[in-house]
């Protein structure tokens, strides 16, 4: 996440940033090309590339090389368009994942015979939860997926966001741009619209349901039923 503008140096007010400063699609295009080109060349020089039958004479690296160079004249399209629903939509998608990864521990079922057994939503049924059983090696692999390669973070704090920083800096910024009349709160019917919904509801009144605590399925089995109140000793 970017914000669109900053402090001046002094601190005295709210600067905005030009309208079209996030992700120049002419300039991401030539970035993306030379980031795509490189990552080429890379591979080819630790002998990770294959190439058979015609294209076999590319195994040389000048021949690699100059079937490179034409790339760099011809323009590369990059595909970018706004989020679908608008920023505050893709905000409040964005924010499941900030601190989580791939999956979390309760929709864990089972480990059983190199197999383990997790729950998923069917979103191609209206989210219905389905089981799946997937090999150990097979779900390690889809885990790591989704963990980031080395140098990566999720969140990345600086600026006026910093952690040393932001208990002052961040109340200052919402202080100058309610008084330069930029930051205008919202409509209550756009505040309902945005409001997360309950993860989990009552499925007799419908009212939101509160985690009081997980119990992974080990606890489930040896947890016993409650005693009645006329039968404890």
């Amino acid at each position: 996440m970017v914000p669109a503008g900053g402090l001046a140096p002094d601190h005295s007010r709210w600067i905005d940033s030009q309208q079209k400063f996030f992700l120049p699609v002419d300039v991401l295009k030539e970035v993306f090309r030379g980031k795509f080109v490189e990552g080429l060349r890379t591979l080819h020089a630790e002998h990770k590339l294959s190439f058979y039958g015609t294209l076999a004479v590319l195994q040389n690296p000048k021949t690699f090389a100059a079937w490179l160079r034409p790339l760099f004249r011809s323009p590369w399209v990059v595909y970018s368009k706004r989020p679908f629903g608008g920023a505050q939509h893709a905000l409040r998608y964005l924010g499941q994942y900030t601190h989580r990864v791939a999956i979390s521990n309760h929709r864990l079922v089972t480990l059983a015979d190199g197999m383990v057994t997790f729950r998923w939503r069917d979103s191609a049924h209206h989210n219905k939860k389905r089981l799946m059983m997937l090999p150990v090696n097979e779900f390690l692999r889809r885990f790591l997926l989704h963990v980031l390669p080395p140098g990566f973070v999720r969140i990345r704090y600086f600026g006026w966001m910093a952690h040393r920083r932001r208990g002052t800096s961040l109340p200052l910024c919402l202080q100058l741009l309610a008084q330069s009349g930029r930051f205008l709160e919202a409509e209550p019917a756009e505040k309902d619209a945005c409001a997360p919904r309950p993860l989990w509801t009552c499925p007799q009144c419908g009212g939101p349901m509160i985690l009081i605590k997980r119990l992974s399925s080990m606890e489930l089995r040896w947890r016993s039923p409650p005693v009645p109140a006329g039968l404890q000793p």
